[in-house]
């Protein structure tokens, strides 16, 4: 049985136990640790009064403001929507130059048409725009159909060789694998194409280039112009830059003259509203690299 004492220091009792000498105090709970709690107990049951917080099977307490995150994200969302309304009907009813000159229209575009491409075309053409094999680099200047907006709003609507009606349709034929011309021509044409773009290359020798210049003559002049400059109005390439969407080397272009190549863009009309076509259109012009 334990016999109370008071310690003469601290002027509490004794609990009894001792260890090595050192005795255990009786020490009273603090009374701030009572405040404290007390205080927590009532913030709890007013926020149970306030804000949704007990689930009653199939539904909750509502609380008496009637405040839970549903509500909320469900306001943000639609204050967030009539203000992007006000830009909208801006740039839908301003021509694309207007829109270019406006540094707070464009800024709009920047992080709109920043949202619409990682959505809808980064898949294909890279979060950069910058392509890669198979899929044309949008930062450059180098365009199939065009490269001012407008031409890239209606590319974007109507699609490359897709399933609308007014779709851009092109297509390089293969003019080795189906015979139009002999394996002979096919590389030289294809030692011309690579001077033009890299007239230093050790790979397309002076005879190899003017026996190709004549054939380029005979089958390209067409689609890619007499001087391989291409052309936007069938969607052409242009031959003498160094934007390739298959690959410059030599190798890349014997591919593309002997088995042709039949790129695809879907059609995005019934999925981009008009609008959201135009801030497309006007985000790709804005990551243009000119010295490309």
């Amino acid at each position: 049985m334990s016999v109370e004492e008071r310690d003469p220091h601290s002027g509490y009792m004794t609990t009894g136990h001792e260890w090595n000498g050192i005795k255990e105090l009786n020490t009273p709970v603090p009374r701030a640790v009572f405040f404290f709690l007390i205080v927590t107990a009532l913030i709890a049951v007013v926020y149970w009064i306030l804000m949704p917080a007990w689930p009653l099977g199939t539904t909750y307490t509502k609380g008496l403001l009637g405040i839970d995150q549903r509500t909320s994200v469900a306001e943000a969302l639609k204050q967030a929507e009539v203000d992007r309304a006000a830009w909208v009907d801006r740039i839908e009813t301003a021509d694309f130059a207007e829109i270019q000159g406006d540094p707070k229209l464009m800024a709009f575009v920047r992080e709109t048409g920043h949202a619409l491409f990682g959505d809808k075309c980064s898949v294909c053409h890279g979060r950069e725009a910058k392509g890669g094999k198979g899929f044309p680099n949008l930062t450059t200047t180098s365009w199939l159909w065009g490269g001012d907006p407008a031409a890239i709003a209606e590319t974007i609507r109507v699609g490359i060789n897709s399933a609308h009606p007014n779709t851009r349709t092109s297509q390089m034929l293969a003019f080795g694998r189906d015979g139009m011309i002999s394996p002979d021509d096919v590389g030289n044409v294809v030692a011309y194409v690579l001077s033009l773009s890299n007239p230093s290359a050790p790979d397309a020798p002076a005879d190899k280039v003017a026996a190709g210049k004549a054939v380029f003559a005979a089958n390209c002049v067409s689609c890619h112009g007499d001087d391989g400059k291409g052309k936007t109005d069938v969607g052409a390439p242009n031959l003498t830059d160094k934007v390739w969407i298959y690959g410059g080397d030599l190798q890349s272009i014997y591919d593309t003259v002997w088995n042709g190549r039949q790129g695809h863009m879907p059609t995005w009309e019934s999925r981009l509203s008009a609008v959201d076509r135009k801030i497309l259109a006007l985000y790709l012009v804005d990551l243009r690299t000119p010295e490309q």
